[in-house]
């Protein structure tokens, strides 16, 4: 056989392979690198387990990765998780977290190329001040890991355009009617409710295949404010003779 493993998905089991050479079962933990360990940080983590053991912070302890010794110890219980003003570029640990519905990782460096691992209880996720300058295929990836959103913010990323990082009223209005539309469950965008004449807007706006297509233009950094330009371009493209599209 060309390969030493045999790939395999179990829902409810960690095993993701099997080594060949040595018919042993291999779980996503083992394979986890295993880094050395602060004696402080295990007992930080402890000590606030401690006051609520479904909670667990991990801020502020300049970790590149989520360690394989608080992952066995503590993602079968942990529901709210704080992970935030550290290092961390990857978020597959997660997958461990069977229970979460709250995370917290502001101010790491997180791009558009990091996508969250299926979480369907996540129900509250704040990634402000991170690296993200794209929203597509982000938040449609996003949406496939963690259906369940209700509460979710973007705020100081390149692709969630404001007042202080140079973003007109307009992308700003656009970029939060586009998040809307991919969450139905969605309560709170950034600093705001979500209204329901913005989810009225976002589903008339969104609704059709033709602005999945789009979607790549307009969500690309600084697109929104020539959204207009380009819109009027493609549908002059895409539309038949004598037939107007109507978003």
């Amino acid at each position: 056989m060309a390969t030493n493993e045999i790939n395999r998905n179990y829902e409810d089991e960690a095993v993701i392979a099997i080594d060949v050479a040595t018919g042993v079962l291999v779980d996503s933990v083992t394979t986890m690198s295993q880094s050395n360990i602060p004696a402080e940080l295990i007992q930080s983590a402890d000590d606030t387990n401690e006051e609520d053991p479904t909670k667990l912070t991990l801020a502020y302890e300049r970790l590149y990765e989520l360690p394989r010794t608080i992952v066995e110890r503590f993602a079968d219980h942990i529901r709210y998780l704080d992970i935030s003003h550290n290092k961390i570029t990857n978020l597959d640990a997660l997958v461990h977290f069977k229970h979460l519905t709250s995370l917290i990782a502001d101010d790491n460096p997180i791009t558009e190329n990091c996508f969250l691992p299926p979480m369907p209880k996540l129900q509250l996720l704040w990634l402000n001040r991170c690296k993200i300058s794209s929203l597509y295929p982000w938040v449609g990836k996003l949406k496939e890991s963690c259906p369940a959103l209700c509460l979710l913010s973007l705020m100081g990323n390149p692709a969630a355009p404001s007042y202080f990082n140079g973003g007109t009223f307009y992308d700003y209005l656009q970029y939060r009617l586009f998040v809307i539309s991919q969450f139905p469950s969605l309560r709170h965008l950034d600093d705001r409710a979500v209204a329901g004449d913005q989810r009225a807007e976002a589903r008339r706006l969104y609704r059709r295949p033709l602005l999945e297509r789009l979607a790549p233009a307009l969500a690309a950094p600084g697109a929104w404010g020539s959204a207009p330009a380009r819109l009027a371009a493609l549908w002059r493209k895409a539309r038949p003779p004598g037939r107007n599209l109507l978003i």
